[in-house]
């Protein structure tokens, strides 16, 4: 079940090499190497993936941590992911299994979703599945298989994604995918160039067609002196506005790691950036700094707290039961049901 597994969206080259058209990269990949992303490579002419069935990480997660916030609130995720990305982020969080070479367990889609099935049975609030902690999209056929057989079983799927995926691959995926956080990283494509080694404008198309499927909420890590310009949040926030106001965006403090040596994000910079952000949108949240009014949930119109968290979970709902305001009575834009109570 795991090794070389068929690979998906490829093309054939008189030279022996092939097209990896997964993603925006189109990887030309000779014999024996590997693209960009280091799991997918050529064997009698034809692409496989490296990676199917093989697991580095695997836990059970609040949504809040992925992050999500309208999407099941207080609900749990079994949260998986394998290795390899097609970027290489020079602040890469997760490097460890994006760039590097960590162990792995070998668990078929079928075995995935047992699991979960399992653990729903111990706690009532498990919802599904989340692919994370490396690129999901890069672990495609996987993905795809699982989500059919997840779906099937009236489980959740959620992606945690860089959003660099070609449109067909996305087109076939969508419509297994519940819910959505995609990592817009800038809003300057010289940032994507420099130090993702990609490219924007592929994000936002991912963006852009995801938010006409999908529950979609997004994540901007705020790198000092790199992308923390204010001007670039206005546009960036203004622009996804323009999608939809009520799309959540995420501000989340950097720290050190990988190859960049900054140092963590002046909290003063995210907020300001979130006070940017607010203009144009109804749920701006700032990660990695814990305070009440980064976290809350707040009505737009009259600003009741609706939800109150904690670092990383939900604590209190003071939505009524048909998830409105209680103070003014507008619905609140959350999908799913409210889950209460400790796991």
């Amino acid at each position: 079940m795991t090794g070389e597994f068929p690979a998906r969206y490829w093309e054939a080259l008189e030279s022996g090499a092939v097209r990896c058209k997964l993603c925006p990269n189109e990887c030309l990949i000779s014999p024996g190497k590997t693209g960009v992303c280091r799991v997918r490579t050529v064997r009698n002419g034809k692409l496989v993936s490296l990676a199917y069935g093989k697991v580095t990480s695997v836990a059970l997660d609040p949504v809040e941590k992925k992050p999500l916030y309208h999407f099941e609130p207080g609900s749990l995720l079994l949260s998986v992911g394998t290795f390899g990305c097609n970027f290489s982020c020079e602040f890469c969080q997760n490097y460890l299994i994006s760039q590097g070479n960590p162990g792995w367990e070998e668990i078929s889609p079928e075995e995935l979703v047992e699991i979960t099935l399992q653990q729903k049975k111990r706690y009532a609030n498990v919802v599904g599945i989340a692919y994370t902690y490396n690129e999901p999209t890069i672990w495609f056929e996987y993905v795809l298989e699982a989500s059919r057989l997840a779906k099937r079983a009236g489980l959740a799927n959620v992606l945690v994604t860089n959003g660099y995926i070609s449109p067909e691959p996305l087109e076939e995926l969508l419509p297994l995918v519940d819910a959505m956080n995609i990592d817009v990283k800038a809003w300057r494509n010289e940032f994507y160039r420099k130090l993702v080694h990609g490219k924007l404008e592929p994000v936002l198309a991912t963006v852009e067609r995801a938010v006409r499927s999908c529950h979609v909420e997004l994540t901007h890590l705020v790198i000092p002196g790199e992308n923390d310009d204010e001007a670039d949040m206005r546009e960036l926030s203004s622009w996804v506005s323009k999608l939809d106001p009520t799309i959540p965006l995420h501000l989340s403090r950097y720290f050190p790691h990988n190859r960049m040596t900054l140092p963590p994000t002046p909290v003063s910079v995210l907020e300001k950036l979130y006070r940017v952000a607010r203009e144009n949108l109804y749920y701006v949240y700032v990660g990695n700094v814990w305070r009440s009014e980064f976290s809350n949930t707040l009505c737009p119109d009259c600003g009741a707290v609706l939800l109150e968290r904690g670092p990383l979970e939900l604590e209190v709902s003071h939505l009524t039961e048909d998830k409105k305001c209680p103070k003014c009575g507008r619905p609140a834009d959350v999908v799913g049901r409210i889950h209460l109570g400790r796991w």
